[in-house]
């Protein structure tokens, strides 16, 4: 079965949006400020972790029909324990009230009247926009057709808006690197990609799709899997597209704003460059689309899975609960939110790549058992120890010898060690 090429563009542009939130908006135009002339280098290692592993990513998952049952070739405990994991930490733990605070700290705050009292508006902001998040929520079967037709097109109209007036008249001064980014430009911005969270949202959003996609009428598995891989390229070339704008926008502007602390103020800076206090209007709009979209398909697909998991509750009561656990989340404030984010993804990020690499193998690798046990038990070793030390757990220097270890790359080694031991002693067994 073939679906229409407008049911196509619909349900792509429902997977560009369950992608593109807050971080999507925020950390390209960081980078771009931060590497300076640096830029290129750093965002193609950006895009291998933002764009190509979300895209492999979601059609592993849609293969495997579902993260617990890929991450289950390692073992039951390890499927169950990871899989919480991700959903907690694109959920309700990090990912969902990051979408709400962005928007909010970066578009509304700055423009409110002076002496404002900033919690109180957080919190009525946050709680009018997990409100409309619920409501979209509670109604799953509607999603393709108001994120698809309505919402999607409405954001990349604003993002064009947006990057044709910086072409025609922003200010451009490409300034020398950062030090970060100078010496070593495309790990640091391959690291930079993990913020995004993306590929392991993907984790998620790949049974999404293609439960969209089985919905629309697609009934083997085959079609559904051809039409995920079309619906994942066509995505992925959005988000490439505006990833390199963004990233170009920050670097054009890297000599013209000092470093800031995130990317939103970076962005918030360029904006108003171009439309003076009008520009918060734009900026606010933009940003609340790209968050609300990311909201509402995490809470859905999160809501999803607890519901199968935890069967006492409905799924309509798990996403009204997941909702206001991010709602109170949220308002402990964006940088808090991020430098809470940087750890567990530290540790979770690399052993979602193992993963999704290994699924991409698939049958090359035979029937040999210690395969996905011995890669993501070694990389998943390495990558919670480099995120303790990460948050000043003192351990020595424990495993300081591992090639570009202190850069976060010490799982690839490890890796590739323990997948060539498995391989041996697979052969052999």
């Amino acid at each position: 079965m073939q679906l229409s090429k407008k049911q196509m563009v619909t349900v792509s542009f429902m997977l560009f949006s369950l992608f593109f939130g807050a971080g999507n908006l925020i950390f390209p135009p960081f980078l771009g400020q931060n590497a300076g002339a640096a830029t290129i280098p750093a965002l193609v290692g950006f895009l291998i972790t933002a764009v190509i592993l979300p895209v492999l990513g979601v059609i592993v998952v849609a293969k495997f029909d579902g993260l617990q049952t890929l991450a289950a070739q390692v073992n039951s405990k390890f499927a169950l324990v990871f899989t919480l994991m991700i959903y907690l930490s694109i959920g309700p733990g990090l990912g969902i009230p990051r979408a709400a605070s962005v928007p909010f700290e970066m578009a509304v705050a700055p423009y409110l009247p002076e002496n404002s009292p900033l919690t109180l508006c957080m919190v009525i902001y946050s709680a009018v926009f997990f409100c409309v998040a619920a409501w979209l929520a509670l109604n799953p079967k509607k999603l393709v057709n108001r994120i698809g037709h309505f919402l999607t097109p409405s954001l990349l109209i604003l993002l064009v808006v947006l990057f044709v007036s910086f072409l025609l008249r922003g200010e451009c001064v490409v300034a020398p690197a950062q030090p970060l980014y100078q010496n070593m430009p495309f790990l640091v911005g391959f690291c930079d990609g993990y913020q995004t969270m993306d590929t392991i949202a993907a984790l998620n959003f790949g049974l999404v799709i293609a439960t969209t996609l089985t919905t629309l009428g697609l009934g083997e598995k085959k079609d559904v899997m051809r039409h995920t891989k079309l619906a994942g390229v066509f995505a992925g070339t959005i988000l490439a597209l505006i990833y390199v704008l963004l990233s170009y926008m920050g670097m054009q502007s890297s000599g013209v704003y000092a470093p800031q602390e995130n990317g939103a103020q970076t962005l918030r800076l360029i904006v108003h460059q171009l439309f003076g206090e009008g520009g918060a209007i734009l900026l606010a709009a933009i940003f609340t689309l790209a968050c609300l979209t990311t909201c509402v398909g995490l809470i859905n697909s999160i809501s999803q899975y607890f519901s199968v998991v935890f069967p006492r509750l409905s799924y309509r009561a798990w996403a009204l609960l997941i909702t206001v656990g991010s709602f109170l989340i949220c308002n402990l404030g964006l940088n808090t939110i991020l430098s809470i984010s940087v750890p567990v993804l530290n540790a979770v990020y690399p052993v979602s790549i193992v993963l999704i690499l290994l699924g991409l193998a698939g049958d090359r690798l035979g029937s040999n058992a210690l395969v996905y046990p011995c890669t993501v038990g070694g990389t998943a070793v390495v990558s919670v120890l480099f995120a303790l030390e990460g948050v000043g757990l003192p351990l020595g220097d424990l495993l300081g010898w591992l090639p570009f270890y202190g850069l976060g790359f010490g799982w690839v080694s490890v890796a590739v060690v323990m997948l060539g031991v498995s391989l041996v002693l697979g052969r052999k067994k």
